[in-house]
């Protein structure tokens, strides 16, 4: 077998349709698919979803217990971190890199990192 690409990542989510609106506005993408249990967002090379997991508790930052995490590329990373705080994101105190990237976390608390 070999695989081609990935086409989609998956989080868990206590509201996947409100965590697909959020990358929704943060990417400029399509929410695809919405609903109670599942949301899709589609327009970049990997599709995002979000599934509805029961009593769901994002994994913290920093935590050990984080799993997985996006890189977004972006122009500016100053107004592109301002921009996804007004969507709801939030800037933990702990930033690792010396300024060569920023940490935020979405609504739900996954962590995603910005980068120029």
């Amino acid at each position: 077998m070999t695989v081609t690409s990935i086409s989609t990542v998956i989080f868990d989510a206590a509201d996947p349709a409100a965590l697909a609106q959020f990358y929704s506005k943060a990417t400029g993408w399509q929410v695809s698919d919405s609903g109670d249990d599942w949301a899709s967002v589609e327009g970049g090379p990997v599709g995002l979803a979000f599934q509805r997991v029961d009593e769901y508790q994002g994994p913290g930052w920093p935590n050990a217990g984080k799993h997985v995490h996006l890189d977004l590329k972006v122009g500016d990373l100053a107004s592109a971190a301002k921009e996804l705080v007004a969507l709801g994101a939030t800037r933990p105190e702990f930033q690792p890199g010396n300024g060569d990237w920023i940490v935020l976390l979405d609504p739900e608390g996954h962590p995603f990192c910005i980068t120029a």
